[in-house]
């Protein structure tokens, strides 16, 4: 037998394995595509649910959590399942414009029933719920009637390095700094229509950095202003009478409205992270409806 005749074999077998090697990474590929897209098309739905509820004017991003997505479809069971909903209304901004916030859930050892035809009615079970409200500067600045506020979260004392990118996002309940103009005792809110903030504001102000501290009692989330900030972040600094500095204090202070949370749940926790300030709570309910995915807790209700 010529050399020849004996590569050819070895050859045909190697092209067989080739073909065979590709059929299945396209049908690997195809199979990962239409999972996908049956992933997709049942988040799209549960959005759509979530959008049914009061207050909630744009389709939430829903997540569906585990891998392949068709095997969990057929009982309607996965280990999780994510909803952030932005845009969502707080109550109690009076004439200061509308406030807003974004309601974020989480639903661990969850089970939909049919997913593909889940709707505003539709009680999902979960094992935990994890809800978390967020509200930038600009919307904290507008419930606590201070125009131009803005959150930082500065590293804790004697943290070489914080906040790089091995950090994250910084969290902290004391030690945050807000910073924002508010008039001296005696100026008015508003002059001629402008708030302090605005150059055309001529009466006594003062742009100020604070630090605060923020917590939860009975449902209901309180900032407190305890110092005026002179730590290494960038701030604001000024010359505050001493006779003001308690005044300048309480301004930068508030007991906030009651916020939209994931169905229903109760604050118990609030913190600043990066820019945004944050409340948390666990929800006890273990049975929830895409309609009553957005309401206000009532203390006390």
């Amino acid at each position: 037998m010529s050399p020849s005749s004996r590569i050819r074999p070895v050859r045909r077998v190697a092209q067989i394995a080739a073909v065979t090697a590709v059929a299945v990474v396209i049908v690997l590929v195809i199979g990962f595509l239409v999972d996908n897209l049956a992933a997709s098309r049942a988040e799209h739905g549960v959005a759509v649910a979530v959008e049914e509820s009061p207050r909630v004017d744009f389709e939430p991003e829903v997540t569906l959590g585990g891998f392949p997505f068709l095997t969990r479809a057929g009982d309607g069971r996965f280990p999780s399942l994510a909803i952030s909903a932005r845009g969502v209304t707080i109550t109690g901004c009076g004439d200061r414009g509308e406030c807003t916030a974004t309601l974020d859930a989480r639903l661990d050892d969850v089970t939909t029933g049919d997913v593909w035809n889940v709707d505003a009615a539709t009680p999902i079970h979960a094992g935990a719920i994890t809800a978390e409200t967020r509200i930038d500067s600009v919307n904290l600045g507008r419930l606590m009637g201070i125009t131009d506020l803005y959150i930082n979260t500065p590293a804790p004392e004697g943290k070489a390095g914080g906040g790089g990118p091995g950090d994250g996002l910084l969290e902290r309940t004391d030690g945050i700094m807000l910073s924002g103009t508010v008039p001296y005792p005696g100026s008015p809110e508003y002059e001629h229509g402008l708030p302090p903030s605005a150059s055309g504001y001529t009466a006594p102000k003062v742009k100020i950095s604070v630090s605060a501290r923020v917590f939860v009692v009975d449902g209901l989330v309180h900032v407190e202003a305890t110092d005026l900030y002179d730590g290494p972040e960038d701030h604001y600094s000024a010359d505050v009478p001493p006779e003001f500095r308690a005044h300048v204090l309480k301004r930068f202070s508030s007991v906030l409205p009651p916020l939209p949370m994931a169905w229903n749940t109760v604050p118990s926790k609030a913190l600043s992270r990066g820019s945004d300030f944050i409340v948390t709570g666990n929800n006890d309910q273990r049975i929830v409806k895409p309609i009553d995915y957005s309401t206000a807790v009532i203390p006390g209700s």
